[in-house]
């Protein structure tokens, strides 16, 4: 199998498993997952609630550990703390609670962080955030206080921490939820515009239509690609309507 390992894959994934242990018995969330994300590569990641999909994202980062399986930086297994903490420089991971992300009292701190964790000098760091926030529409933010802004300014600037770290590669996790129509529109068009390699976990399908070129699902801890013949948005409702399903 080393021999066929696409060295020029921002990450892959190689047989990981991973279960769950409560009380003495195992509950298996992801089995047997092979995958490698491409630069330029755009997939959108969907699945019913409980079916894996932000553990993979924490087993690409190292923040959970497959009791199966490895995890490849460029071709190269990751073996410890040190070896993710490479993949994580360079693997953006925007979580789906913004809050969660964000430490700092102002913005401006908050999207310099990485640039100084990589260390850059504070004034090119502070620089690059400034940079950061202007081209995604949010100049003047610097000091604004970050537990004072909406939810949709949040989610921006928790997208904007990461990216001024200049990643490789994205991971999403339901980058729109609970936004209102407007800052979910924001983020699609900010999304549009990026070319950097992502995979995007949501439930909103016309969302993913929008921002995505390939899709991907995990269902009983599989992965595996699967699209509808045509992405499309109407409004409709019956039971489990908020599910991917076919009609």
């Amino acid at each position: 199998m080393s021999d066929n390992r696409p060295t020029d894959a921002v990450f892959s994934l190689e047989g990981v498993c991973f279960a769950y242990e409560r009380g003495g018995a195992k509950r298996p969330v992801l089995c047997d997952v092979n995958f490698s994300l491409f630069p330029g590569q755009r997939f959108g990641l969907y699945g019913p609630n409980g079916s894996g999909k932000t553990t993979l994202f924490r087993c690409i980062t190292g923040l959970a550990h497959p009791q199966e399986g490895q995890v490849l930086f460029h071709g190269a297994p990751l073996r410890g703390e040190k070896d993710f903490y490479a993949l994580r420089c360079k693997v953006g991971f925007v979580l789906q609670h913004a809050e969660d992300q964000l430490f700092f009292p102002t913005v401006l701190e908050d999207v310099a962080f990485g640039p100084l964790n990589l260390g850059l000098p504070a004034e090119e760091a502070r620089s690059r955030a400034v940079e950061t926030l202007r081209s995604l529409g949010l100049d003047g933010f610097e000091d604004r206080l970050t537990h004072r802004l909406s939810g949709g300014e949040k989610k921006l600037v928790s997208l904007a921490a990461v990216m001024a770290m200049q990643p490789e590669a994205l991971l999403l996790d339901e980058p729109t939820n609970g936004l209102d129509n407007e800052a979910r529109q924001r983020i699609i068009e900010i999304l549009c515009r990026l070319d950097t390699a992502r995979i995007t976990i949501s439930h909103d399908w016309d969302f993913l239509a929008q921002t995505s070129t390939q899709y991907l699902t995990i269902d009983q801890g599989r992965m595996s690609s699967c699209a509808p013949s045509a992405a499309h948005a109407h409004l409709h409702a019956h039971p489990l309507g908020n599910e991917p399903h076919a009609h």
